[in-house]
């Protein structure tokens, strides 16, 4: 029997570990193992929007985005993709044949974006709010589109190859890959702690798409490989992401799949907790 999740509408079934691989065959195996039956609607109201998001609340990568989107407030249709479903699958198959997530349609342009920096240009771009996630000035618009593949490439990727390694069934192991990973985080960490010196946020005084990629990235990194005691710049920089209040709905969406997570144990209990979101 289908047992009903905290998410609206979202049923779970023999519930075990979600990977943070992106690719169509690992989530159709993954998801099918978990008891998925369906791709539900996940989103503000009935009524009909331009955007539709195809996400899963506990992918980091659609965190990204979720963020960019809460920091506007911009309205959107979200829809949690199952891939082993087969009818699922050949609907969001047809619509980004690659078969990762996340990807927003816009149904006002007929256009779907996939890439979750191209998603939110997309949004910055058509659908601008009150917070500009691109700064103004072209230098640090640059600046902000580095830290953000930075955050994307140096800090989100090897904390999935950590985490998808743990997922690996025993002789398919890859510890070489591992390592290399864990290496790359702590060049990572290293880079951040003195980008931080003087800072609050990564790029210019607002918060930017670079922090919207680092708050994900920097919340699951942080899981697998915690900070060193000796970065307390990079410490208070993710402390100042966590209080965001468009990271705490991120995270309160995605809490009651923690336990979907392999490094749940690991979690600190400050994000375990339900917490009021800020205004």
């Amino acid at each position: 029997m289908l047992a009903t999740d905290h998410t609206p509408g979202l049923h779970l079934a023999n519930r075990e570990t979600i990977d943070f691989g992106i690719w169509a065959a690992e989530w159709a195996l993954i998801l099918e193992q978990l008891g998925y039956s369906e791709t539900i609607p996940y989103g503000f109201d009935a009524l009909h929007m331009a955007l539709t998001f195809y996400f899963h609340p506990l992918a980091s990568f659609c965190h990204k985005v979720l963020i960019a989107l809460y920091e506007n407030e911009t309205p959107f249709t979200g829809k949690v993709v199952n891939l082993a479903d087969k009818n699922a699958s050949a609907s969001f198959l047809e619509l980004w044949p690659v078969g990762k997530i996340p990807v927003l349609h816009d149904d006002d342009r007929d256009r779907t974006i996939p890439e979750t920096t191209i998603i939110i240009e997309h949004l910055e771009q058509h659908y601008p709010g009150a917070r500009p996630l691109l700064p103004s000035d072209e230098g640090e618009r640059l600046e902000a589109r580095l830290w953000d593949r930075f955050f994307d490439l140096y800090v989100q990727v090897p904390m999935g190859k950590v985490v998808t390694d743990r997922l690996r069934a025993d002789g398919d192991h890859d510890p070489r890959g591992v390592a290399d990973a864990i290496s790359t985080l702590g060049t990572a960490y290293d880079m951040i702690e003195r980008r931080m010196a003087d800072r609050t946020w990564v790029v210019g005084q607002s918060f930017s798409l670079a922090d919207c990629a680092a708050a994900p990235a920097l919340f699951y990194a942080g899981i697998v490989v915690p900070f060193p005691e000796t970065h307390a710049r990079l410490a208070a920089y993710f402390d100042r992401l966590m209080d965001r209040a468009s990271v705490k709905r991120a995270i309160a969406e995605a809490r009651p799949f923690f336990h979907l997570f392999p490094y749940k144990d690991s979690i600190p209990t400050r994000f375990l907790q339900n917490e009021p979101l800020a205004d």
